[in-house]
């Protein structure tokens, strides 16, 4: 399952990639199905999409104006690594380096083949191996800010 949201400059965009993946049999969870354009703004959606990727373990994609502020706020959640990709090599990566769990974009990028990258995304895996070492670290970010620990005093 992909959980996928959108603010509403990225409404347009999100019912195209539904439609993709869902020709592609694959389930899709809109968790911003709101009939008009009041209250939505991304940092409520970017938690929203964050909260049910992980209470589901999948894959999410979040979807605003550029992908930069969705982005930001969906990585203050704990156990979220959010990723603005503009092109399928961003998107490769950022889930076999960096163990990704949300794929943000722009809206109203131009010159962006959203599909593409959507693709790019989803097919890529965790590499693991150094990279493991590299993601626990930012686990181990999140916990010391979460229990008010230094994080140089815990490595």
């Amino acid at each position: 399952m992909i959980v996928i949201g959108s603010d509403h400059t990225g409404i347009e965009l999100k019912k195209n990639i539904i439609k993709y993946l869902q020709e592609k049999n694959i389930e899709v969870n809109d968790v911003t199905n709101f009939k008009d354009q009041t209250g939505d703004d991304y940092p409520d959606i970017a938690y929203i999409i964050s909260k049910n990727v992980l209470k589901h373990e999948c894959l999410g994609i979040a979807i605003c104006g550029t992908g930069i502020g969705i982005s930001i706020a969906c990585n203050k959640v704990n156990g979220i690594r959010a990723s603005v990709c503009t092109e399928k090599y961003m998107a490769k990566m950022t889930r076999m380096d960096n163990d990704a769990n949300i794929l943000c974009l722009g809206a109203r990028l131009e010159n962006t083949d959203a599909l593409e990258i959507v693709d790019e995304f989803i097919q890529s895996e965790f590499a693991g191996g150094r990279h493991q070492r590299r993601v626990d670290k930012i686990t181990q970010i999140e916990k010391c800010e979460k229990d008010g620990v230094t994080y140089g005093d815990s490595i």
